[in-house]
């Protein structure tokens, strides 16, 4: 007669454990706590060319300047430039009125002349507009001037009429005017002058 065989129980009183499970080890651990690895833009290398550029861009423009200042320098000394004068050689009033209805009449010729003293600077004038205000900047009337060439130490007259028909002025510089012609002072007057021009000095040529 065979023998029966019994299954061996655990002293405690509970069936042992089948399969029983064992502590992780030192790198099971590492591994589960280390972060991903997420790699990092390239800050270093962008400040680098950004740097790079900002450089070699603040030397061009250094270089550009002294480049532009050598040739200022070699042009004053090859042609000496100095600017043209304009001084009233006369101005006859034939009318500067004011009515009682606050307009003002005026009827004024003018002669300026134009002097260039260079000798290797030539100033072409567009047609040069002409006004005539007070210290206060009261309009008094227009005219103008036409186009010319300015040569070489040359001298040139101009004329032109400043009128004025029926021009209306507000109270307060209508009696401005009135008080300021029947001064014997007289009648402090601007003249104002406004035109484009082109400065040639050989074959060079500027903008106007």
């Amino acid at each position: 007669m065979a023998d029966r065989v019994y299954p061996k129980q655990a002293t405690n009183g509970t069936a042992a454990a089948t399969n029983p499970s064992f502590p992780a080890t030192k790198a099971q651990q590492y591994g589960a706590s280390r972060p991903v690895y997420r790699p990092q833009p390239e800050r270093h290398r962008y400040r680098r060319s950004c740097c790079s550029c900002c450089l070699w861009t603040t030397i061009a423009i250094l270089v550009l300047i002294l480049i532009a200042a050598v040739a200022s320098a070699i042009l004053y000394v090859l042609y000496r430039p100095h600017r043209p004068t304009f001084t009233v050689s006369s101005l006859k009033i034939s009318a500067l009125n004011v009515t009682s209805a606050s307009k003002l009449i005026t009827n004024i010729n003018l002669n300026v002349t134009a002097k260039n003293p260079n000798k290797k600077v030539v100033y072409s004038y567009n047609p040069i507009t002409v006004a005539l205000v007070t210290d206060d900047d009261i309009a008094i009337g227009e005219g103008s001037f036409g186009s010319f060439v300015h040569g070489t130490k040359n001298t040139t007259l101009l004329k032109a009429a400043i009128t004025s028909s029926n021009q209306e002025l507000d109270d307060a510089s209508a009696a401005k005017l009135k008080k300021a012609l029947k001064s014997k002072k007289g009648l402090p007057l601007k003249i104002k002058l406004d035109t484009k021009v082109v400065a040639k000095m050989g074959a060079l040529k500027t903008p106007k």
